[in-house]
């Protein structure tokens, strides 16, 4: 899932070398938190947070097929 979250905000942002994902086990969802430059941060969160929203239900769709709970934050 990590994998999948990096794939994405790397073909999204204009510096990938940027792009960071961290995963930590909290209770029984993985969180993942996004790290990109701080220009780039637009370009995850997308008009109205719909680019941000949209990896938020990829990351649930790929969560729920492997049988577990996982959610995005993004760090500014």
């Amino acid at each position: 899932m990590k994998n999948l979250i990096e794939y994405c905000a790397r073909h999204l942002v204009d510096h990938a070398e940027g792009v960071h994902v961290d995963e930590r086990q909290s209770g029984d969802t993985i969180v993942l938190t996004l790290r990109v430059a701080p220009g780039d941060l637009g370009m995850v969160i997308g008009r109205e947070g719909s680019t941000a929203q949209a990896m938020r239900t990829l990351l649930s769709a790929a969560a729920a097929a492997k049988g577990v709970r996982a959610t995005l934050e993004i760090a500014d």
